[in-house]
Parts: C-alpha cells; structure tokens; sequence
C-alpha cells in the first residue's frame, strides 16, 4: 500500500517537472526570437565615395566636338562658294531703275555674308554707294543654296545720266582682312542698255527679297 503511494507521487512530481521544464523552454525561445541576433541586422550596403575631379563633371562624350572648330566661326563667303546674277525689278514697259541683285551659296558648306556688294555701273567712277538706312548690321549665315539679296536704284532723277552697258561687281575687302578679289562682270538685266545718274544706291546684303528690294522701289 505505501508502495503504491510513493510510485504515485514520484510519478506527478515528474509530470511537474516536465511541464516546469517545457514552459522554461518555450519562455527561453520566444525570448530568443524577440531579441534580434548577429544574423538578424541588417546590414546598409556601403555607398561609394561620390567621384571628383574632370571625370566626374562630364559624362562620355560630353563636349567632343570631333573635327569641329571650337571657336564656331564661320568663314566669309568668297567668289568660289557664289554665283551672282543681276534681274530687273521695274514693272514691264517701265523705265529701268531697280535692279535686285542675287548671290547663290553654290560650295558645300555654310559661309556669312557681311557689309554690300560693290557694284559699278558701266563707267562710273567707283562704286554706287551705300544707301541711307540699308547699311548691313551683323554678317548672317548661308549654308549651301540658299540665297543673299541686294538691291540697286539706278537714277536718283532729276540730274545728268550717262549709258551703262555693263555691271561689274566685287566682295571687297571685309576690314581690310585680304587684298580686294577682282571685279566679276554681271549678266545685264536689260537688252543693250540702261541710264544711270550720281543718284544711284546700292543696299547692303541681306537674307531676305524684300529687306534687300523695299527701299529702293520706294525710292
């Protein structure tokens, strides 16, 4: 009988201890799962140091110009990049007093034009000058085939004229940068001939018919 009671006791006392045992455990886990180990931080990945020097402030390719000129000048227009011609702008049965002259980019590449044309009409003494208000501002660009305009007033009326017969026209010599090119002849824009006074005028080069042919047709 007492036999029987101790195995019984012994018995719970050990069902005690185990349970005591188990709730230890799984008190210590969860512990352990709260608390963040070694392999539970994490870790920032490391910024690298932020690049200085040339490198840094362009990226590949930034400001190569290849072949380009770095100053980005334009070369001035000479006879071998143009053609000219020369074409009446009167009204037909008219007399002939407003020629508009044309200069064609005939070269490859974009050349400026700049100040006016020097044209002479038949045996004048110099060139006609420039006409008041039409004085050529900044040089402008013309790449190939397109077009620069000037026009001329032939008679200032009211004074002595003279028979023209041919038309000569030359570049000049920009700022005195190149000795003067020679004179080319201009196809005549009439038959035979045309009068022409002290009056006549000449506009500067400009990019566009109408800038280049409205103050002499309201001359």
């Amino acid at each position: 009988m007492n036999t029987t009671i101790r195995s019984t006791r012994r018995a719970r006392h050990g069902l005690r201890s185990y349970a005591v045992g188990a709730a230890a455990a799984a008190a210590l886990l969860a512990t352990t799962a709260c608390e963040p180990g070694e392999a539970d931080v994490a870790v920032a990945p490391s910024t690298p140091p932020a690049a200085s020097g040339p490198a840094a402030s362009a990226a590949p390719g930034d400001g190569d110009n290849g072949d380009a000129d770095d100053s980005g000048s334009v070369a001035l227009c000479t006879y071998q990049d143009l053609s000219f011609s020369a074409t009446r702008y009167d009204a037909p049965g008219e007399q002939l007093r407003h020629i508009m002259v044309v200069a064609v980019n005939r070269g490859g590449t974009t050349c400026e034009m700049q100040n006016a044309p020097e044209i002479t009409l038949g045996d004048a003494q110099g060139p006609a000058p420039v006409m008041e208000g039409t004085e050529p501002g900044e040089p402008f660009a013309l790449a190939p085939g397109e077009k620069a305009y000037a026009g001329v007033l032939t008679t200032g009326g009211h004074r002595d004229t003279y028979e023209v017969t041919f038309m000569n026209l030359t570049l000049g010599s920009p700022g005195g940068e190149a000795e003067a090119e020679e004179p080319v002849e201009l196809e005549m824009p009439a038959e035979g001939s045309f009068q022409a006074d002290d009056g006549q005028r000449v506009t500067g080069w400009q990019p566009t018919e109408g800038l280049a042919m409205r103050p002499v047709t309201l001359s």
